[in-house]
């Protein structure tokens, strides 16, 4: 099973801290390397983490928030001086594009860089490995959510290959593709042969208020990435600003039986206490875990 890695470049809220920079996380498999947030700083955050911002393929933008996207003026520049020879897609919710070209517009941008800007809602992305979509997401500005939703495959069993002695010839690819072969005679059934891999679900959800509809959406993700930016103590302040409590994001991975939890986009207030907000999310869904910045997690 292909790897995937993220990379997470900043995990703090609207004021960055000492240990938190603003949110930035950086989603990688195969050839894609999927950015999905460019808070300010995001670009050094590539520097100390040894990754190449040259590397990335798209951008989703949540909402247009400074702590989401202040990175990205800078970044958009060093790419253009950096020969990035790619077409860099950038994905922003619904109705939104005139923020973009308004950033373009407040500085002198030097060079050439070969950019797309796509507003999106549902499945807005798909090749043969997996496809994207966005969800809308309960903020006091427009904000998506998104997940990355790896496709089903199927895989041949290398005992079976072995005990008929198959060779490894363009009759495999055959099998792969469902379709039954002729080997020494005698007909092979691909799916005496084959299996089902299931593909894998990532889901991002910041910065939001409780709504049902995230449930829905994220539903059965092996991994949930997502905002936890207060206690549940301070719930009347989460509803104020529409963002989540420990207790709420967890009850979110619950409800929609993921895999994993993880907990992002803490607020400075927790500053060498974020244990406080992990106990919290632990006590309802146990695979809860707090990510730092520059921490990275394969699987």
């Amino acid at each position: 099973m292909e790897k995937i890695n993220i990379s997470f470049l900043g995990t703090g809220a609207t004021i960055p801290t000492k240990n938190r920079n603003h949110i930035s996380i950086l989603l990688s498999y195969k050839n894609e390397n999927i950015l999905v947030d460019c808070g300010e700083g995001t670009q050094k955050q590539f520097r100390k983490a040894d990754l190449n911002p040259c590397s990335i393929t798209r951008i989703l933008i949540t909402h247009w928030h400074g702590d989401h996207i202040l990175g990205l003026p800078g970044l958009l520049q060093t790419l253009a001086l950096s020969g990035y020879s790619k077409k860099l897609h950038i994905y922003i919710p619904k109705g939104t594009k005139n923020f973009m070209e308004s950033i373009m517009k407040t500085f002198i941008f030097e060079g050439n860089l070969n950019y797309k800007i796509e507003e999106v809602e549902g499945k807005f992305f798909e090749n043969s490995d997996f496809y994207l979509e966005a969800f809308p997401l309960k903020h006091s500005a427009k904000c998506n959510g998104y997940s990355f939703i790896e496709k089903d495959k199927l895989r041949i069993s290398k005992n079976k290959i072995n005990s008929l002695k198959l060779p490894h010839s363009p009759m495999l690819k055959d099998l792969v593709m469902g379709k039954d072969i002729i080997h020494n005679n005698k007909k092979i059934k691909a799916k005496s042969i084959t299996y089902l891999q299931k593909g894998r679900k990532i889901s991002f959800a910041f910065d939001t208020g409780y709504a049902k509809n995230i449930i829905q959406n994220i539903k059965n993700a092996n991994l949930l990435i997502i905002e936890a930016t207060y206690l549940e103590k301070e719930k009347n302040i989460a509803e104020r600003y529409k963002h989540l409590t420990a207790s709420q994001a967890a009850n979110f991975a619950k409800k929609a039986k993921v895999g994993k939890l993880i907990l992002t986009h803490i607020s400075p207030r927790y500053e060498n206490h974020e244990d406080k907000i992990l106990k919290e999310a632990k006590k309802i869904f146990k695979s809860s875990i707090i990510v730092k910045d520059l921490e990275r997690i394969q699987f």
